[in-house]
């Protein structure tokens, strides 16, 4: 009798922070937005918007003093990062190897972001056949902390999302792949994680997962290199 785990039937990516270090590019579009108003924008600032939607990015910068409509701020801010990554996609590398060895492996892919279509094309058009569904921030009623967009990408893979992975690094992402009903994978990048709970597995890198521990975390083992430094 084989007792081996089974695969996932999905792995659930989040881009901005976990496949891509993109957050650099955002905090800058940001800082270089507000100075334009004369508005102090700092790391900070930035950090405090890692995960969330555009449109709550947008309010808060109104909010600092950017006089500008929430559209305008997201057009903005998305045609520079866009721009950004067109000339150089900064990759994680734990990520993307993690990522080649799921395709190659012939588990489906789906991408989970919050950004919104034309930024997400630019980031994975070199890599165009590693997902099989893509979910924008555009494309949803309710960003994350919600599990909209979880949901959809599991609807639109044809798989049940309580038999996914899903890999985030925010805490509104790492909540909404939880509210989901996904297993999932928080990893250490810029924003402290949450707490340690219920089918959260909390790691510092990706350098140390394969097929057999996304296997045993989609059968419902947790892992937690994090303890209680979050």
């Amino acid at each position: 009798m084989n007792s081996s785990p089974m695969r996932p039937a999905a792995v659930l990516w989040d881009m901005d922070g976990t496949l891509i270090d993109s957050e650099p590019y955002w905090i800058g579009a940001e800082r270089e937005l507000a100075s334009r108003f004369g508005v102090e924008w700092t790391d900070a600032d930035g950090l405090q918007l890692v995960g969330n939607p555009l449109t709550l990015s947008a309010q808060v910068l109104q909010e600092h003093g950017v006089d500008m409509s929430v559209e305008d701020i997201i057009g903005y801010l998305l045609r520079r990062v866009t721009d950004e990554v067109r000339a150089h996609t900064p990759w994680q590398q734990d990520a993307r190897t993690l990522l080649d060895l799921v395709v190659g492996a012939g588990i489906p892919c789906a991408l989970v972001t919050m950004s919104y279509s034309s930024l997400a094309t630019a980031a994975i058009t070199r890599i165009p056949d590693a997902f099989a569904a893509v979910v924008t921030g555009d494309e949803v009623t309710h960003g994350k902390p919600h599990p909209e967009s979880f949901l959809l990408a599991a609807e639109r893979l044809g798989v049940s999302i309580a038999d996914c992975v899903a890999i985030e690094d925010s805490p509104a992402g790492v909540a909404a792949a939880l509210a989901s009903g996904a297993h999932t994978i928080a990893v250490r990048r810029l924003t402290p994680l949450t707490d340690a709970r219920p089918g959260l597995s909390r790691v510092r890198s990706l350098d140390g997962i394969g097929l057999d521990e996304l296997s045993k975390i989609a059968g419902g083992r947790t892992i937690d290199d994090l303890g209680s430094d979050n």
